[in-house]
């Protein structure tokens, strides 16, 4: 069923809360052709629309530009860069994937294809979010061998602890982490998102503070880092709240958490490439010092020299 607002009116962004048992999906049957359940059934068409398209969008891009990137990259020598570029590779094109076969969570007898799908697709880009605040709060180190691999095995040893977390509620007790449901039974799921958001929230408001505080000269010093903390943190204390009031049993609650997930899955990844590895792509050496020094000075790094 959808959450609607009123008794004549839906949603903007219907959000479908199913009531599977344990780990099973809804199963609308083989007399609706495949390419309308597809499109129109499991969480609605406006649903698919908003996470397809700027999946789409961003695979096109940086199928686009990846004859010049591989061009600067070869040029350059930046191990984190280099790495850092083919994982989000890798992860773009599982989150397009995700994006697309989003019919697999209401399709009985897709349930391990979901959740598997959904397991990479999630620990991937959380894989890029831990090793992206890793290496770069290693300052002037972030470019050597030695830091990439620090990096690397940090945010490795994180991920695969949260992954294998996962794998056991999944495949262990049967707890259908990423259905959309309102099965009381399944409470135990929402206790462990929220665990999940609390500690990333944590950690980014965590940056927030530091970055207001006398330690802000250990941070990265460019606007486009604390611009990225400050949305990553709304999002993720949005997500927070939306988990408390589904583990509540509130019908709003499942319908805000459906809409961070889609901004999530769908502004995520363009919004790490623009604040982090455009400027390296874009820019000529010389020219993204001067970039980087004048951001620097905007934010007001250089006003003690002053005093």
């Amino acid at each position: 069923m959808e959450i609607r607002t009123d008794e004549g009116s839906e949603p903007l962004l219907p959000i479908p809360v199913s009531t599977p048992s344990l780990n099973s999906t809804l199963d609308y049957g083989n007399s609706t052709p495949s390419s309308y359940s597809w499109l129109f059934q499991c969480h609605g068409f406006w649903y698919k629309l908003f996470l397809i398209l700027p999946s789409l969008l961003f695979v096109l891009y940086l199928a686009f530009r990846a004859r010049k990137s591989l061009s600067k990259l070869s040029n350059g020598r930046s191990y984190i860069i280099v790495a850092y570029y083919g994982t989000l590779w890798i992860v773009t094109l599982l989150n397009f994937a995700w994006c697309l076969f989003q019919a697999w969570e209401c399709t009985s007898g897709k349930e391990l294809a979901w959740n598997v799908l959904s397991l990479s697709t999630t620990s991937g880009m959380l894989f890029l979010e831990v090793s992206l605040l890793a290496f770069l709060f290693q300052g002037n180190h972030v470019g050597s061998v030695e830091a990439l691999a620090r990096t690397f095995i940090v945010s490795g040893i994180f991920v695969g602890l949260d992954l294998v977390l996962k794998a056991i509620y999944l495949f262990g007790f049967g707890v259908p982490l990423f259905i959309l449901s309102d099965d009381s039974t399944h409470r135990t799921k929402w206790n462990l998102w929220v665990v999940h958001r609390l500690l990333i929230t944590a950690a980014y408001g965590f940056i927030l503070f530091m970055y207001h505080s006398s330690h802000r000269e250990k941070l990265p010093a460019r606007p486009a880092f604390y611009r990225y903390v400050v949305i990553m943190a709304s999002l993720n204390a949005l997500a927070l709240f939306a988990c408390g009031l589904a583990g509540s049993g509130a019908g709003f609650g499942y319908w805000l958490y459906g809409a961070t997930v889609v901004c999530y899955h769908a502004f995520y990844l363009p919004l790490l490439y623009e604040n982090f590895l455009a400027d390296f792509f874009q820019e000529d050496d010389l020219h993204l010092e001067n970039v980087y020094y004048s951001e620097m000075k905007d934010a007001g790094f250089f006003d003690t020299d002053w005093e």
